[in-house]
Formats: C-alpha cells, sequence, structure tokens
C-alpha cells in the first residue's frame, strides 16, 4: 500500500537514517573486530590479569554494539522499502531501546569520566608492570607500542633514557622530547578531561537522531495503518 504527504517523508527518512546507521554500524564491527584479532592488541585478551580490564570490556562493547545496530538497521529498512508494519512495530522497539541506552550511556560516561578514566590508567599500569615482570614480553611490547603512539607518551615517568619501555615509546616531536616526553597517566587522564563533552555530545547526538527515526518510524506505522483502514471500508462498501 502506498503512502503520501507525511507518511512517505518519514519513509525517506528513515532510509537515509539505515544508511548513515548501517555505515556507523559497520564501522564499530570492524573496528571491534580489528581490536579484537589485530596482531597488536590481540595479546590482551590472551592475558588472564587483564580479562576484567576497561579495553577488554570496551572491545567487547563496540562488536556487540555495531552487531545490534546493523540488525536495527536490517528491520527499519525492510519495513520502510515494503511498507510492512511488522518490521516498523518491531524497528520502533529496538529504536527506543537503543536510544534509552545511548543517552543512558553518555551521561554515565559523562558523570563518572573520573572512575573510567582512573580504570584505564589502572588498565595500563597493569600492562606496563607486566610487560617489565615478564622481562620485557615480545608480544606485550606491541600492546605497549600501539598505546604509546595512540597517546603520545613514554612509560611512568615520560623520559625516554631512563625507561624501562623506552624501546617501545614513540619517536619524539621536537628536541625537549628526547629529553622528557609526556608519561602515559598524566597523558590518559588530560584525554579523558579534555573530550568527556565530546564524548557526551556523540552520545547525545546520536540519541536525538535515533529519537527522530522512532518518531517517523510511529507516523510511517500510522499513515499505513489509515491506508490499510481505507481500503476495508472501500472493500466493504463495494462487497
Amino acid at each position: 500500500m502506498a503512502v503520501d504527504g507525511c507518511g512517505l517523508v518519514c519513509k525517506y527518512i528513515i532510509i537515509l537514517f539505515d544508511c548513515i546507521f548501517a555505515v556507523l554500524g559497520l564501522a564499530f564491527l570492524i573496528s571491534g573486530l580489528w581490536l579484537r584479532f589485530s596482531d597488536s592488541t590481540r595479546t590482551i585478551f590472551d592475558i588472564q590479569e587483564l580479562n576484567s580490564s576497561t579495553f577488554v570490556i570496551g572491545v567487547t562493547v563496540l562488536i556487540a554494539l555495531g552487531a545490534v545496530m546493523l540488525i536495527v538497521v536490517s528491520f527499519g529498512d525492510f519495513g520502510a522499502c515494503s511498507e510492512n508494519r511488522c518490521s516498523l512495530q518491531v524497528f520502533s522497539t529496538l529504536v527506543t531501546i537503543l536510544a534509552a541506552a545511548e543517552i543512558l550511556i553518555g551521561v554515565l560516561a559523562y558523570t563518572y569520566r573520573d572512575e573510567v578514566q582512573a580504570r584505564v590508567v589502572e588498565f595500563y599500569t597493569s600492562l606496563y608492570t607486566l610487560y617489565v615482570t615478564s622481562g620485557g614480553d615480545p608480544a606485550l611490547a606491541v600492546v605497549l607500542t600501539f598505546l604509546h603512539k595512540m597517546f603520545h607518551c613514554c612509560g611512568l615517568s615520560g623520559i625516554p633514557l631512563v625507561e624501562l619501555v623506552k624501546q617501545t615509546c614513540p619517536d619524539p616531536d621536537g628536541l625537549w622530547e628526547h629529553i622528557k616526553m609526556a608519561n602515559c597517566p598524566s597523558e590518559i587522564a588530560s584525554v579523558f578531561d579534555t573530550r568527556a563533552s565530546i564524548v557526551l555530545g556523540t552520545f547525545l547526538g546520536t540519541g536525538a537522531l535515533l529519537v527522530t527515526a522512532l518518531v517517523c518510524s510511529i507516523i510511517l506505522l500510522k499513515h499505513l495503518m489509515r491506508s490499510q483502514n481505507d481500503i476495508n471500508t472501500y472493500y466493504s462498501k463495494v462487497y
């Protein structure tokens, strides 16, 4: 059954939303799988002491979120394109849950950013300690190199000349960094402090986009139900 007017606009908004979220969901899923199985970070999942670390939990959530988003998109795209009410109802339910989760996670992450920051610093310190006590495990060296380059820091002291992990530190930017580079615990804390608002805005913006898709889905459902009622009324008069 064809829809027109506001229902048609909402139909194309949902399709556009699905395209955007399909790209985001695929990006989350690929990123999570890369972090899980990449040679640079795969070792973390094999270390018993780090199985409950913030990094491992974060990667798991990333993979699960990407998969859920792709499932939601599948129902929304099929429901909008085929004007299938059952698929749209499932889509609306899933979007409601996802929107509530996005907003809740964003607010909690911002509210408890100090605790999250402390857990990431704790994870790094544990990894650093394991590397030192293991006598320079090559697999852990790969992970530390990845983290040092990502945050552009060097160990617990930041002084390459005395650091036990100096071979994993990034190349210095400028003359001063040959002597003193940012230490990783303070650099991680700085990143969380400066980017907390951006993270909150990202979660809230995504939540707002989900709410928009939900409203459009409800409007489209109402138009489809009205069209079906009109058809039923017409046939009842004819027969």
